[in-house]
């Protein structure tokens, strides 16, 4: 019998402590990860020319002087995406804000808002919550077009699936309608 000169080394067995290390260590890795995505790409339309004969009520509410209706704690309320347009036939632009926490680890539900301004041109106010946080849902495709404000929602078909990974996905549109938003699925809305 040859003996070794190096003696055996503990590490070289694999237990399942040191499986449960390495699971931690690549869930730490993924979340850490998330948040060192990038923020979300805008673009911006140039700006219409001015005319003296234009109303000034014309200009869309400003999302900085309204404070959302969403429960974030310790960290702020960030807003995702945003549009513009006229909803309700007024002749007034409406923003549509897609709000989540700003939070540093998973994927933060949104929620979906309507701002609107009084005609006199008063303070920007949330006048319609399309979508609750509290759903437990994320948009992705998100629109403002022809009056009715569409999107594209994921969400979880039951607790057990991971926050990261959404399992379902659908299609919504809200239109105004007798007094409010009414929500409906348009033609070729997909489940996953």
């Amino acid at each position: 019998m040859q003996s070794s000169a190096v003696p055996e080394l503990a590490h070289t067995h694999t237990r399942p402590i040191h499986w449960l290390a390495t699971a931690t260590a690549v869930a730490g890795v993924v979340a850490f990860s998330s948040v060192l995505q990038p923020g979300a790409a805008t673009a911006a339309q140039p700006a219409a020319p001015e005319t003296k004969s234009a109303p000034a009520l014309t200009t869309p509410p400003d999302l900085a002087a309204v404070t959302f209706p969403i429960e974030c704690g310790p960290v702020k309320a960030v807003v995702q995406k945003r549009a513009s347009g006229d909803l309700d036939g007024d002749g007034r632009p409406e923003t549509v804000a897609v709000v989540h926490c700003d939070s540093p680890m998973g994927t933060p539900p949104d929620g979906v808002y309507v701002l609107t301004r009084d005609a006199d041109g008063g303070k920007p106010r949330v006048v319609a919550t399309l979508l609750d946080p509290k759903d437990g849902t994320t948009v992705s495709d998100f629109a403002v077009r022809h009056g009715a404000v569409t999107a594209t929602l994921l969400g979880y078909s039951s607790a057990d699936v991971p926050r990261c990974c959404p399992d379902e996905k659908s299609d919504a549109k809200w239109r105004w309608h007798g007094g409010s938003f009414v929500r409906s699925a348009p033609a070729g809305a997909r489940s996953v």
